[in-house]
């Protein structure tokens, strides 16, 4: 597969296309890039999903949500959309939710590296109090006594500022999840701060529990919980 000269991928896009942005094929509903997962067909004839957008060739795309991934593998909307014998593995809204929380992992490595990603239950309470913190995170693993002081810390600033918007809390993964991308730097309570890195862990997060939860992204400040 080979872009067009001077042309990004999605110049590429002519199915699932309309005047107001790329179009679901499964809903048939357009929406911006950011608001859909492109798809493209490795040279081997496989279906693999382009979560940057970078991959050369015809795309189409899919809302995210994995059970709208799983409708466009069972009925065989890919081919059709790509104009192509294409094969998506059945697991493909497996391999999706994979790869987003992959992202997102590599993501906080980034935050840590540059100063904006705080683990430990006492310097996330101290971002929190102080305004610092963006997002809060939580391992699958963490205890309940030490998520609710967390939560406490959460609820004491947003009525202190009296504001609507309320410091998002997040439990996406286990600690060993983690450790398979981060290594030793695995942790139970997180924190990230302001700052590029920063805003791409919380932009990351929202999109795989979005995608966990049939599209739809939770109130600001409510925990997205891991399907088990």
């Amino acid at each position: 597969m080979t872009a067009k000269p001077d042309a990004s991928p999605e110049d590429d896009d002519l199915a699932g296309y309309d005047v107001n942005g790329r179009m679901c094929i499964v809903t048939r509903e357009s929406g911006l890039p950011d608001e859909l997962i492109r798809f493209v067909a490795a040279p081997d004839g496989t279906v693999v999903p382009d979560l940057k957008r970078e991959l050369p060739g015809r795309g189409c795309w899919v809302k995210i949500d994995r059970s709208l991934v799983e409708r466009a593998v069972a009925k065989k909307l890919f081919a059709r959309a790509l104009k192509a014998d294409v094969r998506a593995a059945d697991n493909l809204g497996e391999q999706v939710e994979r790869l987003l929380l992959q992202q997102l992992l590599q993501m906080m490595n980034m935050a840590r590296k540059a100063g904006q990603l705080v683990t430990g239950s006492a310097k996330v309470d101290a971002a929190i109090r102080s305004g610092a913190a963006l997002a809060v995170f939580h391992s699958t693993d963490a205890a309940a006594d030490g998520v609710r002081k967390i939560d406490q810390a959460r609820k004491a600033w947003h009525l202190g500022m009296e504001t609507e918007e309320e410091i998002p809390s997040f439990r996406l993964f286990s600690e060993s999840e983690m450790e398979g991308v981060m290594g030793q730097n695995a942790f139970i309570h997180a924190a990230v701060l302001a700052g590029q890195a920063g805003e791409g862990v919380v932009k990351r997060a929202k999109m795989l529990e979005q995608y966990r939860n049939g599209g739809q992204s939770r109130a600001p400040g409510g925990a997205g919980q891991q399907k088990q």
